[in-house]
């Protein structure tokens, strides 16, 4: 075999190579972290009907290739996701913030609230992580000023950080007896998968080049 043949079949060979390596890491599934508490870890349910696998589920359905890890802690709050996000989220393409209803049970203040949503997302953004905020929104028959100032905590970091925005993913859920546990706070498998359809359009808009 003369040197420009073997030229040529090297050429080929590392252009096969290069052809697989592309087409590989083309078919690596989007890792999808899901920041949260209780309800993010599947509280009560076993695990193919928590929260990641139903959402995992949403986004097959809709043609999005992606694996859902959780990064709930039962009891967590916004302060607690403030603390851990980075290993929480180590190796995430997209980070679904779902925190904020423990705060809520507690009564915690708004502002601080908004502080520690606020410094989750940039940390995220700052290690190119893209972000879907997942809001809450107080029961309307607990309405009032800190309901008030609650829903807005959210609104004002969505905007703020120019971040996708699910307003209020319990929506239709909370109070709702036939979509939650005995408890009438967690969610049973029929009201997690209200929220996984609610959350996976804009998780998949989230996903898509820009």
């Amino acid at each position: 075999m003369g040197k420009p043949l073997r030229r040529a079949c090297v050429a080929a060979t590392a252009g096969l190579f290069a052809l697989g390596g592309a087409a590989a890491q083309a078919a690596q599934p989007a890792k999808v972290a899901i920041l949260g508490d209780s309800i993010t870890s599947g509280y009560g349910l076993p695990p193919g009907q928590a929260l990641p696998a139903r959402l995992q589920g949403e986004l097959a359905r809709m043609g999005a290739r992606t694996l859902v890890i959780s990064a709930g802690v039962v009891g967590d709050t916004t302060a607690g996701g403030a603390a851990r996000v980075d290993r929480a989220a180590a190796g995430a393409d997209l980070c679904v913030v779902a925190l904020g209803g423990n705060d809520l049970l507690r009564g915690e203040d708004p502002a601080r609230i908004q502080a520690n949503l606020g410094r989750i997302v940039r940390r995220l953004k700052a290690r190119g992580v893209a972000v879907v905020l997942a809001g809450i929104k107080v029961p309307e028959v607990l309405s009032g000023s800190y309901a008030r100032s609650f829903n807005e905590a959210f609104v004002q970091v969505a905007r703020r950080e120019n971040v996708l925005f699910v307003p209020d993913m319990l929506q239709g859920v909370t109070l709702n007896p036939q979509l939650n546990q005995r408890d009438g706070v967690h969610p049973n498998a029929a009201g997690v998968q209200v929220i996984a359809r609610r959350l996976a359009p804009v998780v998949a808009k989230a996903l898509q080049p820009r």
